[in-house]
């Protein structure tokens, strides 16, 4: 039996470790802005939250592109992620809901 794989584009293979690089620097963003001004004063509990929000937005969109099969679902997918991690984190530092 031989197993059938989906087209990849060229650049399928940098999207994981561009995904996790952008979060990592994500997370790292605020500790060098804390060296710099007193403007940022993220707590532990801050980047605890801040992890659990952008890693679990980055394990869904790894479950949507592994169960999604079409190029325009994996983009609806990522948007509507994106949007939901932009919702939740605008909610939690200024209260807008």
């Amino acid at each position: 039996m031989v197993a059938r794989s989906r087209p990849q584009s060229p650049l399928a293979r940098y999207r994981r470790p561009f995904m996790w690089g952008a979060i990592a620097v994500l997370l790292a963003l605020p500790a060098i802005a804390m060296q710099f001004t007193h403007e940022v004063a993220w707590g532990s509990e801050d980047f605890a939250f801040a992890a659990l929000l952008l890693v679990g937005a980055g394990l869904i969109y790894e479950l949507a592109v592994w169960k999604l099969l079409t190029a325009r679902a994996r983009w609806v997918a990522g948007a509507v992620i994106v949007l939901a991690v932009l919702v939740i984190w605008a909610d939690a530092a200024v209260g807008l809901f």
